[in-house]
């Protein structure tokens, strides 16, 4: 009997707490009570704020697609790469203990996530330039999506999401559907076969395709993650959740992944997944739902363009479970399965049979290709466009694609409303009134009758700023994606000649700093170079000047003469050419340096670089004379080696081109055809292109081009075998009379055919040399002298080309030739605008600041902001060269070739402007001598450009340009960009005046 007490009492209490377990847990169920109590403490104190200065308490997200597009999983590396180019974090998020916990603990960061972001790029006035938004169709509140749309949602998704009570529900567990989940999930276990749902609810979905590996849930682990994350997030602003769950739903209708399309790339929401499958504008979806949601009986038309565009949203809620199966094909399927939840959502009362009977019959057409988008206007884009690619290689984001979705906004140092004054009166100039209004018709200008339309202008105006040159305005007149400022080589013609007189002046303050200090008797010591005549010449000075200070050297330097007689041919660059001027009639004068950059005279500056270049070939501490003088110096040897490499590589390179696309049969046919047939010829010929050949194969050849002028024994082809295959290739070479590398290379594709220039050039390496083997004899010490003079003078290029490149030339390569100074080489607007900010900040080269601050993730745990600071300013010029540089360019505006402007700008006060400039005329032209005549030649292009300086603050470059087939039609010089600044600079200047947007 005691035993039996017991185990009813042990059987009682059992019963008693199951019952009180299935009491707490059915009121669990209903209340939601402890679920709301756990996560709220759990979530308490999760909170982050944004303070100034670089912050300890960040971290950042590991993974997840909506991390990834946004960029927040890629911000430390954003930071790193930004900090070289002088950019410092000056405003961070700072994170909770409690935030850093839940994040530590594995959980996604929870905070109000933005359902719409992108790339917003602001002017210097706070206006948006460019403001993406992906997805570019969403809704802003709870109460903007259609009932009809809400409730179709939650039957095919989540059905008790927004049911009043418990006001503490939890939207990531829905009880029915989880149970459900868990038991066809223990039956697998079983039997593996056995289908199983899902449990996921709208919240962990949207967890799942924002947060977790590759939008995927990979794990029962990952699931809980994903639900317990769900959960933290929704009970962050208290108990009742339902304005978190009516959130919820917003969420998911706005950022639901719906696959991807060419074109578009990835489709986010519902918006734009019905523009992107079905086409549809989303605000009339909206509004035909809105209007089947009020009852109103509508037209037998009207209920069918209801009912087509409720099948096509409710498609896509369908579509997403597996969005690329149900999108990418032909609809068939997803409209069966679309048919079938009609039926359902009519039974369960969510639609009405009239809605249910009009959508049944109509087909769902996906839209095979995106719908055509409007043009971009180029010319109005185009600095924003400049602006977008530089913030592409800052951040190393290569795609647009990528860019525009990161949650970024860049605040930039350009003027929009000067953007757009100035890109809209560059479009304009291409009709003749416009063209007229600007004064562009005259002499050195467009001729009477020209057409306008087929040049392009470029114009860049920076302003000097505390910290760096501020990017104002960057506009040209191309209607293409093209940036005429950055993206090309252009033959800018004259303003070469402000390079070269850098290079001079440069030249002469090192020789001052070298020499400056020595008394007469060491100065009378030295003994430069005769070839050098620039070291000759500052000996001198020095030895009789009094004030021995730089300042006055550099202005004695500007007054040194040269002839401008056109009639002297000068050897440079591997060649003998000859220069002309532009005024002719100065062609007999002898003009200071000063004169001849005022007037841009061509042979004193020809002449000037020769100087440049001889000083740096002989002058200094270059023993290139001594090499010249001892035949037995070792390093002869050494430069003709590189001379025979080079040289030989250039000839390679031209034969390549003439043979490369041809068959062997073909290329050795065209080689013949330059040959003078003769047996001695033909057979060295043939047994260099096919050594293996015998005398069968020689005869056929000689048969085939004496025809009965040969009739040779064996003894004889046996005797031209024996002689002609064993000839050295130069010797044979000499012998046929062409090139003996082209009779190599012919030989070499034949047996390598489809061999790219990289592999010819590098199977040639001993060929090259052995072609040479002539200049290496010491009998030939003319010989090596021209090239190894040629060589020095490579290597002065090269000097000089540093030293261009120091002052912000664009290229990796300088034309080795005196008619650099003159154009040859050509340069890019916005380099020259760089030059001209240097020598208007005496020297200093302060960074061209384009973008004033990035500000990543505002208003998320992420925040962080970056400014440029403490870039700092390098001085690449002397003082005193800089302003004798600017001196001399203010003389051109004042009495030189750009004196049209000269008084022309004002300030706000009415006060002239000082302004200065180089002018230049770029004329491109393609021809080839050859028989002894000159063929007729090509004009590629003409330009004309004003580089500028205008008062303290501002500086840039203005251009006009024109290429084939229209650039042999016009004859304009610098004139015209210099008349089109006169015409534009009294527009823009008072929009710049009244900007606010700082400077100096």
């Amino acid at each position: 009997m005691t035993r039996f007490k017991k185990v009813f009492w042990i059987g009682t209490g059992l019963a008693v707490l199951g019952a009180l377990g299935a009491f707490l847990v059915v009121d669990e169920l209903k209340t939601s009570r402890l679920q709301s109590a756990l996560w709220r403490d759990f979530s308490a104190g999760a909170t982050f704020s944004v303070d100034s200065g670089p912050s300890n308490a960040i971290r950042f997200p590991q993974t997840g697609p909506y991390d990834e597009r946004m960029g927040y999983h890629d911000l430390p590396r954003f930071i790193e790469r930004l900090g070289p180019h002088g950019f410092t974090i000056t405003r961070q998020a700072r994170m909770s203990p409690r935030l850093i916990e839940l994040q530590e603990h594995g959980l996604f960061t929870p905070y109000r996530e933005k359902n719409q972001a992108g790339l917003t790029v602001r002017d210097c006035r706070n206006t948006a330039l460019l403001h993406t938004r992906v997805p570019q169709r969403a809704y802003e509140r709870f109460e903007e999506v259609p009932p009809l749309l809400v409730s179709s949602l939650l039957f095919v998704e989540d059905r008790h999401l927004l049911d009043a009570e418990p006001p503490q529900r939890n939207p990531a567990l829905d009880p029915e559907r989880f149970a459900k989940a868990a038991v066809e999930h223990g039956l697998r276990v079983f039997s593996p076969s056995q289908s199983a749902t899902g449990g996921s609810t709208l919240a962990t979905q949207i967890e799942k395709y924002r947060h977790s590996p590759h939008g995927r849930t990979g794990s029962v682990r990952e699931k809980l993650r994903q639900m317990a994350s769900a959960s933290v997030r929704a009970y962050q602003d208290g108990d009742d959740t339902l304005a978190r769950r009516r959130q919820i739903v917003v969420d998911y209708l706005d950022t639901v992944p719906l696959a991807a399309r060419p074109g578009m790339g990835e489709v986010h929401g519902m918006g734009d997944g019905l523009w992107a499958w079905y086409g549809r504008d989303f605000r009339e979806v909206n509004r035909l739902l809105a209007d089947q949601a009020e009852g109103a009986a509508p037209t037998p038309d009207g209920l069918r363009r209801q009912a087509q565009a409720f099948k096509q949203a409710l498609s896509l809620m369908i579509a997403q479970r597996r969005p690329s199966q149900h999108l990418l094909g032909d609809g068939a399927s997803l409209g069966r399965l679309t048919n079938s939840y009609l039926r359902l959502m009519a039974e369960a009362g969510v639609i009405s049979p009239t809605l249910r009977d009009a959508a049944l019959p109509l087909p769902l057409h996906l839209r095979p290709e995106l719908p055509p988008t409007a043009r971009p206007d180029f010319v109005q884009r185009k600095a924003t466009s400049a602006l977008r690619t530089h913030i592409s290689t800052l951040l190393d984001v290569p795609r647009a694609y990528d860019l525009e979705r990161l949650d970024l906004e860049a605040e930039t140092s350009l003027d929009g409303e000067a953007q757009a004054l100035a890109a809209q009166v560059l479009a304009g100039l291409r009709t003749p009134a416009a063209a007229k209004a600007a004064g562009l018709y005259g002499p050195h200008l467009l001729d009477a009758g020209a057409d306008p339309s087929p040049l392009v202008y470029s114009f860049t105006l920076f302003e000097r700023g505390p910290q760096g040159s501020l990017l104002r305005v960057q506009a040209d007149s191309i209607d293409q994606p093209f940036d005429v400022n950055q993206g090309a080589r252009l033959d800018l013609g004259s303003t070469a000649k402000l390079r070269t007189l850098v290079s001079y002046l440069e030249l002469v303050a090192e020789l001052h700093a070298s020499w400056a200090g020595l008394g007469t008797a060491q100065l009378t010591a030295l003994a430069p170079s005769p070839r050098d005549p620039l070291g000759v010449w500052a000996r001198q000075y020095l030895l009789r000047a009094k004030d021995k200070r730089l300042a006055p050297m550099l202005e004695a330097a500007m007054e040194r003469k040269y002839s401008a007689n056109p009639g002297e041919a000068f050897f440079t660059g591997g060649g003998l050419h000859q220069f002309e001027n532009f005024e002719r009639s100065r062609n007999n004068e002898f003009i200071t340096v000063r004169e001849g950059f005022k007037h841009s005279i061509n042979l004193v500056f020809i002449r000037l670089m020769r100087d440049v270049v001889r000083h740096r070939m002989f002058g200094g501490e270059s023993d290139a004379e001594q090499l010249l003088k001892d035949p037995t110096d070792p390093r002869r040897r050494e430069l003709l080696v590189r001379f025979a490499d080079r040289e030989g590589s250039a000839f390679l390179m031209r034969f390549y081109r003439k043979y490369q696309r041809l068959p062997a049969a073909d290329a050795q046919a065209l080689l013949l055809r330059g040959v003078r047939p003769s047996a001695p010829r033909l057979a060295s010929v043939l047994f260099t292109v096919e050594p293996d050949a015998d005398e069968t194969r020689l005869e056929e050849l000689l048969s085939q081009k004496l025809g009965r002028g040969y009739d040779g024994s064996p003894r004889e082809l046996r005797a031209l075998r024996t002689t002609y295959a064993n000839l050295s290739l130069a010797d044979r070479g000499y012998v046929a009379r062409v090139h003996p590398l082209e009779l190599w290379l012919v030989g070499y594709l034949r047996k390598h055919p489809g061999a790219t220039l990289a592999e010819v050039l590098n199977a040639s390496t001993s060929e090259r040399q052995e072609v040479y083997a002539w200049l290496f004899k010491t009998r030939h010490k003319s010989a090596q002298d021209t090239r190894l003079r040629e060589l020095i003078e490579i290597d002065a290029f090269a000097q000089i080309h540093r030293s261009w490149q120091r002052l912000g030339y664009p290229f990796e390569s300088l034309t080795p030739s005196y008619a650099s100074a003159i154009g040859a080489s050509g340069d890019r607007p916005a380099a020259l605008a760089e030059l001209m900010g240097i020598i208007a900040s005496d020297g200093m080269r302060h960074p061209v600041q384009r973008v004033g601050s990035l500000h990543f993730a505002r208003d998320t745990p992420y925040e962080t902001r970056l400014e440029p600071r403490n870039a700092g300013a390098e001085q690449v010029l002397p003082a005193e060269v800089a302003a004798t540089v600017r001196q001399a360019l203010v003389q051109v505006v004042q009495d030189g070739t750009a004196r049209r402007l000269k008084g022309v700008l004002v300030d706000a006060d009415g006060r002239a402007l000082e302004v200065g400039g180089k002018t230049g005329t770029g004329d491109h032209r393609y021809g080839h001598t050859g028989g002894g005549r000159k063929s007729a030649e090509r004009k590629i292009s003409r330009s004309a450009t004003f580089a500028f300086t205008i008062g303290d603050r501002y500086f840039g470059t203005i251009m006009a340009y024109v290429h084939e087939p229209h650039a042999a039609r016009y004859t304009f010089t610098s004139a015209l960009p210099t008349q089109l600044l006169k015409s534009l600079g009294p527009q823009l200047l008072p929009v710049l005046e009244r900007s606010g947007c700082g400077g100096d």
